[in-house]
């Protein structure tokens, strides 16, 4: 019988991936349990385990349901700018791109602003979008993977 409580190493585990993969928030869900780790500062990464009839925050990145998570190593579209990314054109026009939709290699995706201007990001391959990990207007980082396109 498995013995309850927080898994100590999964959290570490979990750590090491943000600290690996330069993501600033990780998820798990295992039978009762959802562990969350997210970075706060460069320096250190806070741990949040909820159960789940706690954890009913509204969902704000999108992923298609499917048993096998995107693999976000090869298949995202790292932001090439510190800026704030945009899902779509303008306030309250439809966004560039969905989650399941198709894309053709040079679509844009999102746009980023910087510096008071307005850069399209365009899809590197022809593919499926299969997560968006942004949420509109957020601030990004050089480097963080916005879209993941398999």
């Amino acid at each position: 019988m498995k013995k309850p409580g927080v898994d100590q190493q999964l959290i570490r585990d979990l750590a090491s991936i943000l600290d690996e993969t330069r993501l600033t928030e990780i998820e798990v869900e295992e039978g009762d349990l959802r562990i969350r780790v997210s970075r706060q500062s460069p320096a250190a990464p806070a741990t949040v385990a909820l159960p789940p009839a706690a954890a009913q925050a509204p969902a704000v990145k999108e992923e298609v349901p499917s048993s096998q998570a995107p693999d976000i190593s090869k298949n995202a579209v790292p932001s090439p700018m510190v800026g704030t990314a945009y899902r779509s054109s303008a306030p309250g026009a439809n966004p560039f791109v969905e989650v399941g939709q198709q894309v053709e290699k040079g679509q844009t995706l999102l746009i980023i602003e910087a510096m008071k201007t307005m850069n399209q990001i365009p899809s590197p391959r022809a593919g499926t979008v299969t997560a968006i990990l942004f949420e509109d207007a957020q601030p990004v980082e050089y480097g963080e993977p916005l879209v993941v396109v398999e």
